[in-house]
């Protein structure tokens, strides 16, 4: 053959070759599209209530980068309510003057929220409030609640409470604002596994303290409840990294630090370890602290806006994560080099999460 005809069948190869190279990069492109999004074009909103702490900030990631996996999405605008009730329906009013075809709320103020919601539901924009419930009625107020049951996180802790405390003892439990459908659901599911053994005390503010998930009055209010309760055997807290402030204030009084039932965070799992040799009886449970739960909300918009496909289910999962007793789902875990707040239950790797909260 000559080396013309050599050069003819290398030139046929390698555009062959190209070929297939662009076919499998096009169709792995089009894999990586997932079913809930669909091919209209979208701008998306989302909004928080309150916006002002580690877990808001890696949820809110955790918001972007779902929706960063739907092409269809062309933009996406975010508004911190900073935990004023008017503001936060304020921004709502304002995506959807803005013009957004989509909108996912973290509705703190619960049913304050829900004439914003039904207007921007009448106004054509696919509304998706999730995690605390506004009220109102799905497909009236809004197009879908995205939930996640609460009050099972109360029955796992309860369940593991009974366990390592089989005698019975007080429980103080803390939560975020007042009558939030999260604590008093969480604390429902907690009564409805402890009550029956009539072994069980709950101390403090009822049905929980207020901490307005706040760590600086979660330190404050623990560290009166420390001062004021000489016997707390477990607490329960939904935040549970903001627990470490106050807890060396059981050392510092020459008592042991109670067991914890609680949500996952590395400074608290950090805490954790660096503790337990000091406290040997120091026991930590924790549920996953559900950053993620904004994804499936987020899913859920970009299905309704776009012409996806819906996502199978409207629940978010409350699953238990670390158990320092058994080791099971995970034993308790802990980045000593990366930042405390970050939260390793999440999709987020923690790298991500790290430069997150660094900046």
């Amino acid at each position: 053959m000559t080396n013309r005809g050599k050069g003819a069948l290398l030139l046929v190869a390698l555009m062959g070759a190209a070929v297939l190279l662009v076919a499998a990069t096009s169709s792995a492109k089009t894999a990586a599209v997932p079913s809930w999004c669909g091919p209209k074009q979208i701008k998306l909103g989302l909004t928080d209530g309150f916006g002002g702490n580690s877990w808001r900030l890696v949820t809110t990631a955790s918001a972007r980068d779902e929706a960063k996996k739907c092409p269809s999405v062309t933009s996406l605008s975010y508004a911190d309510g900073q935990g004023n009730t008017q503001k936060a329906i304020s921004d709502i009013q304002g995506m959807v003057a803005k013009g957004v075809n989509a909108l996912v709320v973290f509705p703190d103020a619960g049913k304050a929220i829900l004439p914003a919601l039904r207007s921007s539901y009448s106004q054509g924009v696919v509304t998706v409030p999730y995690r605390v419930t506004p009220g109102g009625t799905a497909g009236k107020d809004y197009n879908v609640f995205i939930d996640t049951n609460f009050s099972k996180a109360g029955e796992l802790w309860g369940k593991w409470i009974r366990r390592v405390l089989p005698n019975g003892g007080n429980v103080l439990m803390l939560s975020g604002p007042k009558g939030n459908s999260q604590g008093v659901d969480e604390n429902t599911g907690l009564h409805r596994i402890l009550d029956p053994s009539r072994k069980y005390t709950f101390i403090g503010e009822q049905p929980f303290e207020v901490t307005n998930w706040d760590p600086a009055l979660t330190q404050k209010v623990l560290s009166a409840d420390i001062a004021k309760y000489p016997k707390i055997d477990v607490i329960v807290s939904d935040f549970g990294p903001s627990l470490v402030g106050a807890l060396p204030e059981f050392t510092k009084s020459g008592r042991k630090i109670p067991a914890l039932a609680t949500s996952d965070g590395n400074v608290l799992g950090c805490f954790w370890k660096k503790s337990h040799a000091a406290n040997p009886t120091f026991k930590l449970f924790t549920v996953s602290t559900q950053n993620d739960h904004a994804r499936l909300a987020i899913d859920w918009a970009v299905a309704l806006a776009t012409g996806g496909k819906k996502p199978a289910t409207t629940h978010f999962p409350a699953p238990a994560f670390e158990d320092s007793t058994t080791g099971k789902p995970h034993p308790v875990e802990c980045y000593p080099n990366l930042p405390g707040d970050i939260y390793l239950s999440a999709e987020l790797s923690p790298q991500v999460q790290a430069k997150l909260v660094k900046k």
